[in-house]
Parts: C-alpha cells; sequence; structure tokens
C-alpha cells in the first residue's frame, strides 16, 4: 500500500492559482478526482508528481518513479514503434543503464497489453493507430509499470462506451488489488458507479472529499457545474442524467 499526503497544496501558474490549499490523504480504492474545466484537477495531478512547482507540503511512500505510473491526458506518439515496444517503456524505471529486458518485464507487458485489449495490436507501428487504441496503448504503458500506485489523466478520452466500461472495471479491479488509482474524470456516471471516492474540485479548490453518492448529490452538481441533473438508480446501477444549464 502506498500513501500520498497532501498538505495545503496550493498551484500558480502564469498568476493564477490553479490549485488552492487542497488537503488529503490518498492511501486506498478507486479515487476520482472531479469537476468542471479549469478546476484544478490535472494541474494538482501534475503537482503530486512533481511536474509543477507547488506551495504546501506533498508526500509519497516511496520514490516517484518506481511508485506512482502516470498517463497524461492527450497523450501523444510521435515515434514508430510497436504497440509492444510502446508498452515497454513502462518497465523502464526498472532498468539500469544498457540493462536488457527480463522474463519478468516481458511479462508484465504482456499482463498490460492483455487488461488494455490491445494485444492483438502488439506489432502494429504505434503511429497508426485510431484515438481510442492510441488511448488503451498508452494505458497499457502505465499498467506495465505495475506500481504500488497509479494516476490517469482522463483516460477515457476518445473511448467508445464498451471500451470505457472495460477501462473503468480494469481500474476497479486494480484497486481491488491493492494498487492506489487515482483518476481524473468527467463522466459523472461512470464515477459514482466504479469509483469507492471522489474529490470534488471547482476553481482550484476542493470542495467535497468522500463516498460518490455523498459527494454527487443533484444540489452540489447544480452548484459546482451549473446543471439540473437526475440523480438515481437503473437496474441497481448509480445513473446521472444531465438535463439542462441552470440559468
Amino acid at each position: 500500500m502506498v500513501v500520498i499526503v497532501l498538505d495545503r497544496v496550493s498551484v500558480r501558474l502564469g498568476g493564477h492559482l490553479a490549485v488552492d490549499g487542497v488537503s488529503a490523504t490518498l492511501d486506498r480504492g478507486l479515487i476520482g478526482v472531479l469537476g468542471p474545466n479549469g478546476a484544478g484537477k490535472s494541474t494538482l495531478a501534475r503537482a503530486m508528481l512533481g511536474l509543477v512547482a507547488a506551495d504546501g507540503r506533498i508526500v509519497v511512500d516511496g520514490p516517484l518513479a518506481k511508485t506512482i505510473a502516470y498517463l497524461p491526458q492527450g497523450g501523444a506518439i510521435h515515434w514508430p514503434v510497436t504497440v509492444r515496444r510502446l508498452v515497454g517503456l513502462g518497465r523502464m524505471p526498472y532498468l539500469g543503464p544498457l540493462a536488457r529486458m527480463g522474463a519478468a518485464d516481458l511479462a508484465a507487458i504482456e499482463r498490460a497489453m492483455a487488461a488494455a485489449d490491445v494485444a492483438h495490436l502488439a506489432d502494429r507501428d504505434a503511429t497508426t493507430l485510431s484515438g481510442g487504441e492510441r488511448a488503451r496503448a498508452l494505458l497499457a504503458r502505465a499498467l506495465a509499470a505495475e506500481a504500488r500506485a497509479l494516476l490517469v489523466d482522463e483516460p477515457l478520452a476518445a473511448l467508445d462506451p464498451a471500451h470505457a466500461l472495460g477501462v473503468m472495471a480494469l481500474l476497479r479491479d486494480a484497486a481491488a488489488a491493492g494498487t492506489l488509482v487515482i483518476a481524473v474524470l468527467h463522466d459523472l456516471a461512470l464515477a459514482v458507479r466504479f469509483c469507492d471516492r471522489l474529490l470534488l474540485m471547482d476553481r482550484g479548490r476542493l470542495v467535497a472529499d468522500g463516498a460518490p453518492a455523498a459527494v454527487l448529490t443533484p444540489e452540489r452538481i447544480a452548484e459546482v457545474y451549473g446543471i439540473d441533473a437526475w440523480v438515481g438508480e437503473a437496474g441497481g446501477v448509480p445513473v446521472i442524467v444531465p438535463r439542462e444549464p441552470i440559468r
């Protein structure tokens, strides 16, 4: 188990306060980070990784490269490598200079490709993939690290509904197996269905932290997102349906 402590974390970008005094202890389960565009979700994720300067205190239980695997949003592939080699980049933190991959590394790559449903694309040039295929291949790269924590930023972008459900199930299963999974998400319905805990941000601040049903109430959705939404269940599955903007 890994613990990430955020203690009054603030981040300024170009003079703008993008993250404003966020405190939380992240230690288990699948944790969704939600909020409207510009709420500071991705900036907070990058601060956890030391990719942007932050005030306050961030404590990660272990060396970052081996403790947290990261899938950034809008991942691009700039060079013509096979999907298998792309996924293999997730094993780099475990390899020394000029070291060759061993059996354990190769097995981790195969597991990651199978989990992300890209094993059948293993020999394809990664630059020829569709948007959804690319998203799953990059997720497999993060999974290949088999790190104690996984931080994914908008992992559902460009995915069709079936693969979006599959990715959320995969993240839930990884969390159930002991990996701390932190996912920046926009889909409220999938967040309330799959996540164990939600952090809801608005204008840089953490406005709610807790169980999904307690965080995503109609009143709070109206306050943060400015929309009227129906919140309920269908066939025992939590459902959130945005109805219209609040004027």
